[in-house]
């Protein structure tokens, strides 16, 4: 069973539906809307064979600092969504979260509002 890591303050229709993003054993825990967006922007960079980081901001859990991960084409990356219905893709998001991936402090999760998304981390092994 996945152990949540980042619990994402976005919410959607006033429902949260939690997916997982793992990546080279760690997981992370983001609300569906806001882990489509990042699979749409994260999948751009890596198709292109481009490394970069992400980022988000840690829970008072986890120390309240951030967290950062170093994304890479040849690490397998797997997205695991809550809900079996797909949201529907902001279009401007999109392009603000890939200005910040383009950018030299990487991919910043924000969410719809430009608010830092904010969780913890959990690293399996």
């Amino acid at each position: 069973m996945l152990q949540p890591s980042v619990h994402c303050t976005t919410f959607i229709e006033g429902e949260r539906f939690m997916g997982v993003l793992i990546y080279d054993g760690i997981e992370i825990q983001f609300e569906d809307r806001v882990l489509a967006h990042l699979q749409v922007v994260i999948g751009q960079k890596l198709r292109r064979r481009e490394c970069f980081f992400m980022s988000w901001r840690d829970s008072a859990e986890v120390g309240d600092g951030r967290s950062a991960i170093w994304l890479d084409p040849a690490i397998p990356l797997y997205f695991k969504f809550f809900g079996s219905r797909p949201p529907t893709i902001n279009r401007e998001w999109i392009e603000k979260l890939a200005m910040s991936a383009n950018s030299a402090h990487g991919l910043v999760v924000l969410s719809e509002l430009d608010e830092d998304v904010v969780g913890n981390g959990h690293h399996n092994g």
